[in-house]
């Protein structure tokens, strides 16, 4: 019985010569874009960018704690805050409804099926890490804290580095020239 397992396993045909004979179209593929292996579609990133940004914040948590100085004075922080977290959560729902119009994942370890050009992509590249990037500033000013933006550097080195940088690499492999013409006419940030 074992041998015969092995034995039909052995003779299961592979498709992938289909798949690439017929330009990848059985699987929602444009003719002319290649499949990439399903282990290597993905872009690699080193962690989850939202947590990159809640790391951060959580770092900065013992400076605050020790040495409580105000960023801004009376209700200016917080004012600020509201508004700079109402402007990131805007950004973020409106890039999330777009990319599931498209039909492409939103999460980096998963596969991109689409790229994206309309809506905030339109005016930046990384609308989703702008609006994280709102988020965490809003959520500094609402504490009213110098200490998370004086780690911010930091967090914006890593997110290009860790994840920016190895998502165009892999989407300037999948959709090659598409994404070349995007890329030099959209700016990364705004």
């Amino acid at each position: 019985i074992i041998m015969a397992r092995v034995r039909i396993r052995r003779s299961w045909p592979d498709i992938n010569w289909l798949l690439k004979a017929e330009g990848n179209r059985f699987m929602g593929y444009p003719a002319g874009i290649e499949r990439m292996d399903e282990k290597k579609d993905k872009p690699g990133v080193i962690a989850p960018p939202p947590l990159i940004y809640l790391t951060a914040l959580i770092a900065a948590l013992p400076l605050y704690l020790v040495f409580s100085v105000h960023l801004l004075p009376g209700r200016l922080g917080p004012v600020l805050g509201i508004f700079l977290m109402s402007i990131g959560v805007f950004l973020a729902i409106w890039a999330f409804r777009v990319m599931r119009a498209a039909k492409t994942n939103v999460n980096p370890y998963q596969p991109a099926t689409a790229l994206v050009t309309d809506g905030p992509f339109r005016y930046s590249r990384n609308p989703l890490y702008m609006a994280l990037t709102l988020l965490y500033c809003g959520i500094t000013f609402l504490v009213n804290t110098p200490w998370p933006l004086l780690i911010l550097p930091a967090v914006l080195f890593i997110l290009r580095r860790g994840v920016i940088d190895r998502e165009e690499r892999y989407l300037e492999k999948k959709f090659g020239e598409a994404y070349l013409q995007y890329r030099a006419s959209v700016r990364r940030w705004i």
